[in-house]
């Protein structure tokens, strides 16, 4: 008695669209049962790959069928595809997995392509191999530049978008719609929350680093959008990513993940979520905090003025530098103290003096209260503004969660009546969603709501400001001399010393965190900084 011939069916398409227009997997799953049924062969297992490249082995079914192939005793003697290019589309590697195979006794048929075993045949495997792998590339360049071209003219390109937008349709070219992005009102809230840990903190502490972030958001159960938890390279994308401050970078990473030339990356115009100052502000937060540039001891060193001192000739670091075995200290250029006056000319300063000039010029000017309610005024000019926008804000939110929760009712309904089975896994998934999007939003609607009522309990007031810079004036002293390191930095957030003035810079939205805090008030500002040198005006608060 003959033996059949035990055969193994290798389905593949690389995308839905291949899918759909060309050799779908349905289709070649019926060619492949008739090409083995008309041969006699039996069929014994069929592995379906239903959207992967065949430019590289990075394919889970691909994997699992060289694995039972090459095992002994192998369960199948031949390996069926609709063409070598569902196998393959890369010439070296074809071969090389035909031989691995074929070490093993087993076959690659080709329903399409079929070939002997002979040099000659071989020989025209490779050659098609090597068309397959040429119209692969040609395919791929096509296609991006397809995507580069509608990239420049301003439209997504169909991946995910980034948290805090969605996608919507813009225009229709044809039987082809074209998508923008637009703010999702029910993250982008998260987003600009993230921003303003990272600058501003909780109210409770200081700016807080990624780690911190991510554990402030899972523990007030802030949900992502897909209502998981938050890790910490989700949460250091959104704050580096360039799509927040309306320029979405497209084509930047290669398929191995290097960074591509700059004029390879097309700019794509989206709306804004977040400002230009407070995007560099938060890099240059991040940078500050990275141990590979700046060391954990100038973070958090109890020099007075470490880590916010530079020179302003080439805006290196002024480090501390002591002489006559300690008795002298000086705040001195890092630059110039390590690569000599090739690198900066630089300057030494002595610490006592520039910490008494510093923190004199806090005490005497900013904390007058005079200068307080010029300096604050702005921002409390833009607190009506807010406030409105809030409202607007709330309002959207538990609009969503009222449809969300009328889509659920339905859903319900039509379960109870029998119109939709619970078992469907496609309805399990609606469901989830849905849930999903009412909760979230009713906890941002509830978390907006809180922060609208806090900012509205107390006004500032010309007396409120009077007892501020009171209590900051003595907060900021210490008994028999000195300052305290951490009030003066919630002031003065950078000091740039020039050959004839020292620039104090700060930002409004910590002034006015600061405030709150020694006052009782609470924090008006809601959003993320609006600016770093934002109470510092011309020279006026810098005396020569």
């Amino acid at each position: 008695m003959t033996v059949p011939i035990r055969a193994a069916l290798y389905l593949r398409v690389s995308t839905a669209r291949q899918a759909e227009h060309d050799v779908s997997i349905p289709d070649q799953r019926r060619q492949g049962e008739g090409y083995c049924t008309s041969r006699g062969y039996r069929l014994v297992e069929t592995y379906v790959e239903p959207g992967a490249s065949a430019t590289n082995d990075r394919r889970p079914e691909f994997q699992r069928m060289i694995e039972a192939g090459t095992s002994k005793p192998a369960p199948f003697d031949v390996v069926v595809v609709h063409s070598f290019s569902r196998f393959f589309r890369d010439h070296f590697e074809l071969e090389f997995y035909v031989r691995k195979l074929a070490k093993n006794g087993i076959k690659l048929v080709s329903i399409t392509q079929e070939m002997g075993d002979d040099p000659m045949h071989v020989m025209m495997r490779q050659i098609m191999a090597l068309f397959d792998e040429y119209q692969s590339k040609e395919n791929a360049k096509h296609v991006l530049r397809a995507l580069k071209e509608n990239a420049r003219q301003g439209f997504w390109n169909g991946s995910l978008p980034p948290i805090g937008y969605r996608v919507v349709a813009a225009e229709q070219r044809g039987t082809k719609i074209k998508k923008k992005l637009e703010i999702d009102p029910l993250h982008a809230d998260t987003v600009r929350l993230i921003y303003r840990l990272a600058l501003e903190g909780d109210g409770a502490s200081g700016p807080m680093g990624v780690k911190n972030i991510a554990s402030h958001l899972n523990g007030r159960r802030i949900f992502t959008r897909d209502g998981g938890r938050w890790g910490i390279g989700q949460v250091h994308r959104i704050l580096t990513r360039s799509t927040y401050i309306g320029r979405h970078e497209f084509n930047k990473r290669s398929k191995s993940k290097e960074l591509k030339p700059v004029g390879e990356v097309i700019a794509v115009e989206v709306p804004a979520l977040i400002g230009q100052v407070t995007f560099d502000a938060v890099q240059a937060h991040l940078r500050s905090r990275n141990p590979k540039v700046t060391p954990a001891r100038v973070v958090s060193g109890p020099t007075l003025l470490t880590g916010i001192c530079f020179c302003a000739k080439c805006a290196g670091a002024m480090t501390l530098r002591t002489g006559k075995g300690s008795r002298y200290r000086y705040y001195t250029c890092s630059t110039k103290a390590r690569q000599g006056e090739t690198g900066c000319v630089g300057r030494s300063v002595p610490m006592e003096k520039l910490d008494t000039l510093v923190a004199g010029h806090i005490e005497h000017r900013l904390l007058a209260p005079e200068r307080l309610e010029e300096v604050l005024a702005s921002v409390l000019d833009r607190r009506q503004e807010r406030t409105e926008r809030r409202r607007e804000h709330i309002a959207e939110l538990n609009k969503r969660a009222a449809e969300a929760d009328l889509r659920l009712k339905r859903l319900y309904d039509a379960i109870e009546t029998g119109v939709a089975d619970l078992n469907d896994p496609g309805l399990k998934e609606r469901l989830a969603g849905l849930k999903a999007i009412r909760d979230q939003s009713q906890a941002d609607a509830m978390r907006a709501q809180a922060a609208l009522e806090s900012a509205a309990q107390q006004p500032i007031t010309t007396t409120v400001l009077r007892k501020f810079a009171t209590t900051a004036r003595k907060r900021m002293r210490i008994e028999g001399g000195g300052y305290r390191r951490d009030h003066l930095r919630a002031l003065a957030q950078r000091v740039e010393v020039a050959d004839h003035e020292v620039r104090i810079m700060g930002s409004k939205s910590d002034l006015l965190k600061a405030l709150a805090a020694i006052s009782g008030v609470k924090s008006a500002t809601g959003g993320v900084r609006s600016s770093i040198l934002g109470w510092r005006r011309g020279r006026d608060s810098n005396p020569r």
